[in-house]
């Protein structure tokens, strides 16, 4: 006798819904490695835009302001457009912002959460990734 019963057997479910969840992991963890190159991709863009920022302040002002921090001189500047690019609101959660001037130079630094080390701009035109914590000076950015 020959039954006609359709359907898939247990084991045949199993085995369906464990090669789906080895798939979802390797998904999720591809999304997680993306999602961190991406914030520092946007840190990277985002110091590198600043640096046009601090040329326009140059060329409004005859020169940089002298500051230590993110906070006040140039970086502070509505006209030229430095205070967006030092906004901590504007970057992704643990970067942290190192600024410094001169009134003939200038050094952004901000560190990148899933590479490691530092992307760091400056006066010169450089914009490059550092393995340490940049100089806390207006010195040009160096590889180190």
């Amino acid at each position: 006798m020959l039954s006609n019963k359709k359907g898939f057997t247990l084991i045949e479910l199993l085995v369906v819904i464990a090669i789906i969840g080895v798939l979802s992991s390797v998904v999720l963890a591809s999304l997680n490695s993306a999602r961190g190159k991406g914030n520092d991709s946007k840190v990277k863009a985002q110091l590198s835009s600043a640096r046009g920022s601090a040329e326009i302040y140059y060329g409004n002002n005859g020169g940089y302001s002298v500051a230590n921090d993110c906070a006040t001189g140039m970086f502070a500047d509505v006209t030229s457009g430095m205070y967006q690019y030092t906004l901590a609101t504007n970057y992704p959660t643990g970067v942290t912002l190192v600024c410094h001037s001169t009134a003939t130079a200038f050094k952004m630094s901000g560190n990148l959460p899933f590479e490691g080390g530092h992307w760091c701009v400056d006066s010169l035109g450089a914009s490059r990734k550092v393995a340490d914590a940049p100089a806390s000076d207006a010195t040009p950015c160096l590889q180190n």
